[in-house]
């Protein structure tokens, strides 16, 4: 995984996290209480709320970056951190809505260390309330009835748009023996980079932020987004399954045209001819998933041979480095500046 540039605090970071989480999940779990049934008791078993059999359970939420984000955005701003709540609320919805729909598409069986809704609930209950929760992210902003929360719905409507149009190419590169290095990063920065972006713009935007200003936290955003997506990509291949809760090689078993697996095929030389081979041969396939341990810890290895896995390293600090520079354009208070650091300098360094 990419080391750290600067130390990362992780208590300070956990802190962080751990408000996001406690300030939005009330209201989280409100808005998610709105749903007809059986969408509410689906929707809680995929945030985690409840077990397969109804009965409470304390799952795994995911990491909270965005709602953190959110929070520190409405401080930029001079605002409260309560400002950022209902920000940090619909970015969630948002993100989850997208969860839902993805581990569908992708027939992922595990999230967070759990059988995903689809594979508990089917198919259908997946689609319904993946929509549900976006409808429901809307709300939860237009209903403030406030000129900034128009403006805040906006942005998320936007970034929403470009996140379903990420989904659709990583879909449509699956199909493609080659995926240009650029091609993967534009598909990266909408799917991953749109989000982030937008959760540390529109609390801002609710703290009375101008376009400015929230333009400027947009662009840490999008790069943070880059930086998070670069070590996910490094995670669904070499990642630990007892963290990430996903099977091992997830990213190879799919067919993903991750950064790594890109970076390796455009490198050119022995390894990279061989991979390219390889996954011609599987993208023809019909007994793709029998695949052996083996086979595809060989994809890995050539991965890596090929420079796939450094270069990918590499580029999660690049992006790492211009989200910070992008900080230095905005005038807000040297605490929340750290912070906001100190969070770039967690994605780069997690493992889950």
């Amino acid at each position: 995984m990419p080391p750290a540039n600067p130390a990362v605090d992780t208590a300070d970071v956990h802190a962080l996290l751990e408000r996001g989480r406690s300030l939005s999940t009330p209201v989280l779990r409100a808005a998610v209480g709105r749903l007809a049934a059986p969408m509410d008791t689906v929707a809680a078993y995929h945030f985690g709320w409840i077990d397969a059999e109804g009965r409470p359970a304390d799952g795994d939420g995911g990491k909270a970056v965005r709602p953190a984000l959110s929070l520190l955005s409405a401080e930029a701003a001079g605002a409260t951190a309560e400002t950022g709540v209902p920000a940090a609320v619909a970015v969630e919805l948002v993100h989850n809505f997208s969860l839902l729909h993805d581990d569908l598409m992708d027939g992922d069986e595990q999230r967070r260390h759990r059988d995903t809704v689809w594979k508990v609930h089917g198919p259908a209950q997946a689609i319904l309330v993946g929509d549900a929760l976006f409808a429901l992210a809307n709300e939860v902003l237009l209903e403030i009835g406030t000129p900034e929360a128009g403006r805040a719905t906006r942005r998320l409507t936007t970034a929403t748009r470009k996140l379903i149009d990420g989904q659709a190419q990583d879909i449509s590169y699956e199909h493609r023996e080659r995926v240009t290095v650029e091609e993967c990063l534009e598909m990266e920065g909408n799917k991953t980079g749109a989000l982030l972006a937008c959760a540390v713009s529109i609390g801002a935007v609710l703290g009375g932020a101008d376009d400015r200003m929230a333009d400027t936290l947009e662009a840490y955003g999008h790069h943070l987004g880059l930086a998070f997506q670069a070590v996910d990509d490094l995670l669904g291949i070499w990642g630990d399954p007892e963290a990430t809760g996903k099977q091992t090689w997830s990213d190879l078993r799919q067919r993903k045209k991750s950064l790594p697996v890109v970076a390796a095929l455009a490198a050119g030389g022995p390894a990279s001819r061989r991979l390219g081979e390889l996954l011609a041969a599987d993208a023809k396939s019909n007994d793709f998933e029998t695949f052996s341990e083996e086979e595809f810890a060989t994809r890995a290895a050539l991965i890596e041979e090929a420079g796939g896995r450094e270069w990918t390293s590499q580029e999660a600090r690049r992006q790492h480095a211009v989200a910070i520079e992008a900080l230095d354009g905005v005038d807000m208070p040297e605490k929340v500046r750290a912070q906001l650091t100190a969070l770039a300098d967690f994605v780069v360094v997690r493992k889950r």
